[in-house]
């Protein structure tokens, strides 16, 4: 008789995080709608949720799965490595769960306080301290992935995966800096949208189907 696998709870909570990449992605899609005049090619996606947007209450609705689904996902991720990959992997993980509470608890707390401009104002310094430090706990997670995954052949392919969050991380900040304005938001969104939220979609992803294990 063939062995029936089972799938815990922790691991149908994997599912959190698909479900978190498609509400962010949902209300930066169309979070625009109720924003007149903006232009998401040349506009940061941080402009949807500043503090006088007129998108902010359909932000709100749009990503309301986003906070809570992905920490929900994260957490159940740390929970469920305990003891398992190899010291290097499993730390990069517990640091890119720490980049996401920043991230949420960070840019909740501290939104832009005028939408398209970062004033001198403790709100604004606050939020480009946040996305100092999540730009520094990203890379330094998506590296410690890599080099513990490529260490180990079973975990070669979340290495991958790690690899082109990073790449496309650096694309985004090359083209931001090097681009002509008006794509400035085209590579702002390969960064937060794209690698970020999708490698919490992929770390989901392992998770439910019981990938991350020794």
């Amino acid at each position: 008789m063939a062995k029936k696998s089972s799938k815990s709870l922790i691991n149908w909570l994997g599912l959190l995080g698909i479900a978190s990449f498609v509400s962010y992605a949902v209300a930066v899609i169309f979070a625009p709608l109720a924003y007149p005049g903006y232009d998401w090619m040349s506009r940061a996606v941080s402009d949807l949720s500043a503090a006088n947007a007129p998108s902010l209450a359909l932000w709100h609705q749009l990503s309301g799965l986003y906070g809570v689904a992905g920490i929900t996902c994260i957490m159940m991720v740390c929970v469920a490595i305990q003891g398992k990959l190899n010291k290097t992997l499993r730390l990069g993980i517990y640091i890119f769960a720490a980049m996401f509470w920043v991230s949420i608890v960070g840019f909740g707390a501290f939104p832009l306080s005028e939408s398209g401009v970062a004033g001198t104002a403790f709100q604004d310094i606050a939020h480009i301290a946040v996305t100092a430090a999540v730009v520094m706990l990203s890379i330094v997670s998506l590296v410690m992935i890599m080099i513990g995954g490529y260490r180990k052949r079973r975990f070669v392919s979340l290495a991958v995966c790690a690899t082109i969050a990073l790449l496309l991380m650096f694309v985004g900040a090359i083209g931001t800096g090097v681009a002509p304005s008006e794509y400035f938001g085209v590579f702002q969104r390969f960064s937060n949208l794209i690698a970020v939220n999708g490698f919490l979609l992929i770390l989901g992803t392992f998770l439910f189907m019981g990938k991350l294990e020794n």
